[in-house]
């Protein structure tokens, strides 16, 4: 067994070519630190500004007074690399040999043969997951840090684990030297100039290209639901899709979904799209399609999303329909700002939405996940800092944080394809979106960072306040449907089934497989994942004690929330034309949703 082919058709690099492919690597280089120095004053701002320097202090700390744990993780490691030697030997010898450590099974950094067949490749990739688990194992085993603390230590390391494997550099990853031998270095030369493009398109941060962007476009080959645009204001317009049946459920239905992203997570394809699936079976469907904020929407609240949206898109729906009670929908910030609005329309005996579906989103947010590690205070002021500078935060800063909850799925991957491998990303309408983000209101962002990640109080009866009118989510007596992702890294499942032990109303919980987007955007059609229901009432008070009596139900959990949401839409009615009496303003999809803050 070999680690390099020894065949007669073996490609071995051009000298004059590689030379060439050389020179031309040197210069791009020059022009990346050019270009990165060019866009960012390294002298300004906090040298630490995500406060991770403290959190491994407080780590070496503790690990300074329990030396028998270190020394013992030690002995630990050094037994491991002694059997992955003498496994090394075996295999250098000629003999087969068990491998010590093997990647998990959705590892897919190490999927070349080589990793597995070359000998060499093969002891780099074990001695970098014994170090890697030896590591993060020694993290996790540190008694007495803070628990936010202890949370950044373990998140940060993880990154750093992952950001040094060997698949991400070009003399330890086996595909990669291949490649560059067989194109005489070219892959790096084009790799460079991907680079470059990503470097200028983020302005001198890495905007990582994650799909073909010319591939899509707005209206075009997705969010190509036909419909029309029945109203908007400063904050968002207010989208009535076209029916597709005779007979509409009298009821219509308000999706709000996430400022964070585009609506049109929604509605991405025929083939994948809630919306235009949702139009199918008969509901009425209004989506808000949010602003794209700049210095403008500077002083926006948390509060005016709320009355701006929500409210303004009841009135609307009611001078399209005549009805003036519908069924809703809140998507992650959505959902909570849905639920705050409803808190304050309990205690104002308002009765206008009359049942609310949540998709992934919470209210309580004790157990938020990975999330929390950018929430301490030294962070949001840093956040808030540069916020004041624009009015607004810069829609890369959003993606960036939510990469690093995936980061060998959403950074590393594309690392290695787009500049190592030299290849351009693959066309995929979810990444498209995912690579079309939106930015955030200076005044609104560091209100719901500080009150609901920070501080929790959207959970605390009274805490909380819209026109000066106490929130308490206990007085939401209308029937709930909340849906979880089960594997959901921005809200985790444990966390958004909190709120059944909330609301005073019949509650429904269904956990879907995958996670914050493919375990909500999951067509029947596609049979793919299974979701979870559950019969037992009350809910018990953790999402584990839930699961123990869960059934598993094979394919989407939309066919469950019709099931569920059919039998309260009203009788039927004849379709309705969006906006009734009143002119349409234009086409959906609109063009709030076209406004774009990366090229």
């Amino acid at each position: 067994m070999t680690d390099q082919p020894t065949t007669d058709d073996t490609k071995y690099p051009d000298p004059a070519e590689f030379s060439k492919n050389l020179v031309k690597i040197a210069a791009q280089s020059q022009q990346i630190v050019a270009d990165f120095l060019k866009h960012n004053d390294v002298s300004e701002g906090p040298q630490d500004p995500l406060n991770i320097g403290s959190a491994f202090m407080e780590f070496a700390q503790k690990l300074a007074d329990n030396p028998e744990k270190l020394f013992e993780a030690q002995i630990d490691l050094w037994q491991s690399y002694i059997n992955l030697w003498n496994n090394a030997a075996q295999r250098f010898l000629g003999k087969e040999g068990m491998p010590v450590v093997a990647p998990d099974a959705g590892d897919k950094r190490f999927r070349d043969a080589a990793w597995s067949d070359g000998r060499v490749f093969d002891f780099i990739k074990q001695s970098y997951l014994l170090t890697a688990n030896w590591l993060q194992k020694t993290v996790h085993s540190i008694d007495g840090l803070d628990p936010k603390t202890a949370q950044k230590v373990r998140f940060y390391t993880r990154q750093f684990v992952d950001a040094m494997a060997p698949s991400n550099f070009l003399v330890t990853n086996p595909e990669v030297l291949r490649v560059t031998l067989e194109s005489n270095g070219d892959n790096l030369v084009r790799g460079l100039k991907n680079l470059l493009e990503d470097l200028e398109r983020g302005k001198g941060k890495v905007a990582v290209k994650m799909t073909d962007m010319q591939a899509f476009e707005i209206g075009r080959n997705i969010a190509t639901t036909p419909g029309k645009v029945v109203f908007q204001n400063d904050l968002m317009q207010l989208i009535q899709y076209n029916p597709s049946t005779e007979k509409v459920f009298r009821r219509p239905l308000l999706v709000v979904p996430p400022w964070i992203n585009k609506y049109y997570i929604l509605d991405l394809r025929p083939e994948n799209s809630f919306v235009r699936w949702a139009v199918e079976q008969g509901h009425t469907v209004f989506i808000v399609s949010w602003v794209n904020p700049d210095e403008r929407h500077a002083s926006k609240t948390f509060e005016d999303y709320g009355f701006e949206g929500i409210v303004g898109a009841l009135d609307a729906i009611k001078r399209a329909t005549g009805e003036n009670e519908i069924n809703a929908i809140g998507y992650c910030i959505g959902g909570t700002l849905m639920a705050a609005m409803l808190a304050y329309m309990a205690a104002t005996n308002v009765h206008r939405i009359k049942t609310v579906t949540f998709l992934t989103a919470q209210v309580d947010f004790t157990e938020a996940g990975e999330l929390q590690v950018f929430i301490d205070e030294e962070q949001i002021k840093h956040l808030e800092t540069l916020m004041n500078r624009k009015g607004f935060l810069e829609a890369g800063e959003m993606s960036a944080t939510f990469n690093m909850l995936r980061e060998n799925d959403l950074i590393w991957t594309f690392v290695i394809n787009n500049y190592l491998l030299g290849k351009d990303p693959f066309p995929f309408d979810l990444l498209y979106w995912n690579c079309d983000p939106t930015r955030m209101p200076a005044q609104m962002h560091s209100y719901y960072l500080r009150n609901m990640y920070q501080r929790n109080l959207l959970v605390q009866p009274g805490a909380l306040s819209f026109k000066g009118v106490p929130l308490d989510l206990r007085k939401i007596d209308i029937p709930v449907f909340i849906q979880g992702g089960r594997e959901d890294h921005i809200a985790p499942a444990r966390s958004v089934y909190k709120a059944t032990q909330i609301y005073t109303g019949p509650v429904e919980f269904v956990l879907a497989g995958s996670g914050h987007v493919a375990g909500v955007v999951n067509h029947p059609a596609a049979k793919k994942y299974n979701h979870w229901t559950s019969t037992e009432r009350p809910y018990p008070p953790n999402l584990d004690e839930w699961l123990k009596g869960a059934t598993s139900n094979p394919g989407s959990w939309w066919t469950a929330w019709e099931k569920w949401i059919s039998t309260k839409a009203g009788e039927m009615v004849p379709a309705r034309k969006p906006g009734g009496k009143h002119k349409p303003i234009e086409d959906a999809p609109g063009s709030y949703v076209k406004v774009q803050t990366l090229a």
